[in-house]
């Protein structure tokens, strides 16, 4: 005993500079969907394992996309992918980084959770304020043996710039023709029917609150919320659950060659595909005022690519396939400043 207490006090008489300091954890930032915020927050409490903070705000994508734009985050994130002009304009380059499903979420007394059944059109159809009680006709009819009540049907849409309301619309673009004239698909339209509210969290919260409520979020909200989701017609005609199988059947289908891994998920083919599925991207500069936060940024996904799959597709998140991580690092590694590469190339 006395030999370590003569050890403790020899140490603590060494000069500061003697002590070996601990290296301090790079943080980065991040802005913009809501879509992935739940994977990424699980995510960036796994990464500082390798010395990685993430301070990642879910502010929805159009403030996302419009802060990389200002260089006041590191990167940003939207699901409403960004052209190929647009990019080039901004000076960024764009990767995926998970997959993910849109849900139907109601709130209707009496009805339990996936009972509902809806397709694309009748959805359409409610948001442009056609539709008006839960008990019309072309929703019982759909629904025989479900009590559906005499009640006002409250539609709820996000009120900010939303790569999720991108998603969505485009679905209901796809489906009808109506809508598509009317309304089309973007990250804000002019609704015909509703409340508005901020990010997947606001329209969760909302729909919750709102006997009659109907609303689209991704489906970890839904999840975290315990709020029931519907099931919806695909592709196929087949009404089918939103669960990670049929996410992952809808992903398969992903055409990953389009210029900045642009992939189009929506309404694909397959019995048990979910039709509503997209992946969610992130933004950085190719001219970075510190290349070092980019490289920071490119470890960080790579950390996840690696090591999060599990917690993803515990969040019903679904993976990229590793040969489109492995075109992503590729990507990556191509991007230099001042000759010097801010990713091995492999």
């Amino acid at each position: 005993m006395i030999t370590r207490r003569l050890a403790l006090a020899a140490f603590a008489a060494l000069p500061l500079a003697a002590v070996p300091a601990m290296a301090q954890p790079v943080q980065i930032t991040g802005a913009g969907a809501s879509f992935p915020n739940p994977v990424y927050q699980r995510w960036g409490e796994g990464a500082k394992a390798i010395g990685i903070e993430l301070n990642y705000q879910s502010v929805g994508s159009g403030a996302g996309v419009n802060q990389i734009r200002n260089r006041t985050v590191d990167f940003g994130a939207s699901d409403a992918p960004l052209s190929q002009q647009q990019l080039e304009e901004a000076k960024l380059m764009q990767f995926p980084t998970v997959m993910g499903g849109v849900v139907p979420i109601v709130n209707i007394p009496g009805v339990a959770e996936n009972q509902l059944r809806l397709t694309g059109e009748l959805i359409a159809d409610i948001y442009m304020g056609k539709v008006t009680k839960w008990n019309d006709p072309r929703i019982v009819e759909l629904n025989g043996g479900v009590n559906l009540p005499n009640l006002a049907i409250a539609p709820v849409y996000r009120a900010d710039a939303s790569g999720t309301s991108f998603v969505f619309t485009s679905y209901l673009s796809a489906l009808s023709a109506d809508w598509k004239q009317r309304v089309g698909a973007g990250t804000s339209v002019r609704w015909g029917a509703g409340a508005g509210a901020r990010g997947n969290e606001g329209v969760a919260g909302t729909v919750r609150n709102t006997r009659g409520g109907i609303g689209y979020v991704e489906s970890a909200y839904a999840a975290t919320n315990k709020l029931a989701t519907a099931q919806l017609r695909n592709k196929a005609g087949k009404f089918v659950t939103p669960t990670i199988e049929s996410f992952q059947a809808a992903a398969a289908n992903a055409d990953w060659s389009t210029l900045g891994f642009a992939a189009s998920l929506i309404d694909q083919p397959g019995a048990e595909s979910w039709p509503i599925v997209s992946p969610t991207f992130v933004l950085v500069p190719t001219n970075p005022e510190n290349s070092a936060r980019v490289t920071a940024v490119f470890r960080f996904f790579d950390w996840a690519y690696t090591n999060g799959a599990a917690a993803a597709r515990e969040l019903e998140y679904v993976p990229l396939p590793e040969n489109v991580q492995a075109s992503i690092r590729n990507a990556w590694g191509q991007l230099s400043v001042n000759g010097q590469p801010l990713w091995p190339a492999r």
